[in-house]
């Protein structure tokens, strides 16, 4: 894994490498163990490594022998084995073993074409240096980033936002709309992002730069076609977990260094460990976060694992003051507000990783989305069919049931779980009906806005704008597969892979690998038939069929606890009244607060209060307050590091 950087003078002017250093620098944290530069006539790029495969002979930019096509590559090809073998027996040499080498002859070879033969977790530049044509590309599912300005006489990307806004000529303002975007789906909606003018290479997609004109396009897209109705249960699971041997082993074995794997005590860590334990003879350490409170603890869950596994396991402690005091850098890192704090013990978790000398692990990422894990599949499910008998008393039931962690719910009527969960029968025509309770309830932070925050979205609705890019058979997939969609297509890049995922873990240089997101078994899960993945309301059926004996006995009947932090008592404490560090009374500050034109100071100081006292009511109040607060950290450090950001935008 690696970090990439680099710019284009569209109109000819030779490219100044100190730049493109000074770029990469700032992404210095994605490959602290070599960084490279190279310019050719109107082009630089720049890279730092994480050196991991053909640790000897991997640096970059990397050129052809001939010196025509030079890369900048961040990711891994996990069949760069195979690749190279079918080149060289069709008259390829290699000088290394690299898979970054591996690119480069296949797009000498294919073209952008070359993407539909890797199976990998990629963002790359390709530069021809006789064309002057600039190709990028970027993973199927999205787990490398990669982002882009175009302005008139420069083309700028980099896997990390604050490589470009390094660059003069980028636009250094944030964009209202985008942070409304994050703030109603937690998430971007692609290609934009949280600064004006800086847009993201959607996944699936690549890009060809020539003559000054950019070209998109996608080469892979989600599908939910009708299953096979000839094929048993049986041969379903089967070819489940031979695609998902398949996809570990090639995950584990495509590494030069020690690979661990995060073992959180659930379903799919769990199942991961369990095949690598199976079907390998390397040793295993695991990594693991534990909580300080007991609400969110799963100790208990991962020694049963460990003790199944047997594997050599290490943990970290998270408390609420470990939450507060490393808010600041997790923001650095995402580039996006976060509503929820469960990205930060995961950045502690990378932090451990890294301490114990690992680079690399394996993690269950992707599986709930891919086979309707989460609580939210069996919620859509319930409210469908509590919607067609609205009045009905028994229906209401098995959503309280559904969330057992959360006592302020069990006490509402049935009228306000109705309302709450849009279970009325004029609910059932949204095209996001399984979504609208989360992002209703994410949403309502806007009731903090500024005046002038408003009146920069009066022409923006996050709904409006996800509706007119939804697939053009979507309306005709079964309601379980357009949830699938939803969460595929904008919660896992967006947030997962990007907030929780790769800007936490290469925080600390370590590189995530995402077996359950090999596209073979996205596309296979996507064919399956619905009732496989839920049977009634038991989540990931068939998985959990296909695991059989490689995971212990309680995790296939264990009920689902989803990944959960403290928020808003990681950063006010109700016994003393104050906050847990002093950044948080500096940024909810009026005169702050004034200052990024975000937010109505009168309205937060109102939640503040109110925290402070700890009567925070549920999550809604305790998202607010976190996104107002990341929202404030985002603002104050990039206009620090780049100057005035949301000025512009609010007035």
């Amino acid at each position: 894994m690696c970090g990439i950087t680099g710019f284009v003078n569209l109109h000819g002017a030779p490219a100044d490498p100190a730049l493109a250093r000074a770029m990469i620098e700032l992404a210095g944290h994605r490959g602290p163990d070599e960084s490279g530069v190279y310019a050719d006539g109107p082009c630089a790029f720049g890279h730092v490594r994480l050196s991991i495969v053909d640790v000897p002979a991997g640096q970059q930019p990397m050129a052809t022998e001939d010196g025509r096509y030079w890369i900048v590559f961040n990711g891994e090809i996990f069949n760069h084995a195979e690749l190279r073998e079918e080149m060289v027996a069709r008259g390829h040499r290699f000088r290394t073993r690299c898979d970054t080498e591996v690119i480069l002859h296949l797009y000498r070879e294919k073209g952008p074409d070359c993407v539909h033969a890797m199976n990998g977790q990629w963002a790359f530049a390709i530069w021809d240096a006789r064309e002057r044509v600039l190709f990028l590309s970027r993973d199927r599912v999205g787990i490398r980033p990669l982002f882009y300005v175009k302005t008139p006489e420069r083309f700028i990307f980099g896997s990390e936002i604050k490589s470009i806004l390094a660059h003069p000529d980028a636009p250094r303002r944030i964009d209202p709309r985008g942070i409304d975007d994050v703030l109603t789906i937690w998430s971007v909606v692609s290609p934009r992002t949280a600064f004006e003018g800086v847009l993201e290479l959607p996944p699936g997609h690549s890009m060809l730069l020539s003559g000054g004109e950019l070209r998109i396009e996608e080469y892979w897209a989600l599908d939910y076609p009708d299953p096979s109705s000839d094929r048993t249960e049986a041969d379903y699971a089967e070819e489940l977990l031979a695609l998902l041997v398949d996809a570990t082993r090639m995950r584990f074995r495509s590494a030069d260094v020690p690979v661990g794997a995060y073992l959180s005590g659930g379903l799919d860590s769990t199942l991961i460990t369990g095949v690598v334990r199976r079907f390998t003879d390397a040793p295993l350490r695991t990594f693991s976060v534990v909580f300080e409170d007991a609400e969110f603890d799963e100790s208990d869950f991962q020694r049963q694992a460990i003790d199944h596994l047997q594997v050599d396991h290490r943990q970290v402690l998270c408390s609420k003051q470990d939450i507060a005091e490393n808010f600041p850098d997790v923001i650095w890192h995402t580039e996006q507000p976060i509503v929820r704090t469960a990205p930060t013990p995961l950045f502690l978790l990378s932090r451990l990783v890294r301490q114990h000398g690992y680079k690399v692990v394996l993690t269950g990422e992707g599986s709930d989305e891919i086979f309707g894990g989460y609580d939210i599949f069996k919620e859509a499910k319930v409210r469908r069919f509590w919607a067609q008998r609205p009045e009905s008393r028994l229906r209401p039931l098995l959503l309280r049931r559904l969330y057992p962690y959360m006592p302020a719910l069990q006490r509402q009527s049935d009228e306000y779980l109705r309302a709450f969960f849009r279970a009325r029968p004029e609910d059932l025509e949204s095209p996001f009906f399984s979504h609208l309770p989360r992002w209703e309830l994410t949403r309502r932070v806007r009731a903090f806005y500024s005046d002038g925050m408003k009146e920069a979205l009066s022409d923006h609705d996050t709904y409006r704008v996800i509706e007119r890019e939804l697939p053009p058979g979507y309306a005709h997939w079964n309601p379980f597969c357009r949830a699938q969609f939803l969460e595929a297509h904008y919660l896992l890049p967006g947030y997962l892979l990007s907030s929780q995922g790769d800007r936490m873990a290469m925080a600390h240089g370590v590189e995530g690998r995402f077996p359950f997101l090999d596209h073979r078994l996205v596309e296979f899960a996507a064919r399956l038939p619905v009732h496989l993945k839920m049977k009634v309301l038991n989540e990931k059926y068939l998985l959990k069929k296909a695991g059989g004996d490689l995971v212990p006995p309680f995790l296939r009947t264990r009920a689902k606890q989803p990944y959960r932090a403290p928020e808003a008592l990681s950063f006010y404490d109700p016994a003393s009244g104050r906050a847990r560090s002093p950044f948080v009374d500096e940024l909810l500050s009026p005169d702050s607060l004034d200052r990024s034109g975000i937010w109505n100071p009168r309205h937060v100081q109102q939640l503040i209060d109110k925290a402070r006292r700890g009567k925070l009511i549920g999550v809604k109040d305790g998202m607010a307050l976190v996104s107002i607060l990341s929202t404030q950290l985002l603002a104050a450090q990039f206009t620090e590091r780049f100057g005035r950001m949301t000025q512009d935008a609010m007035t």
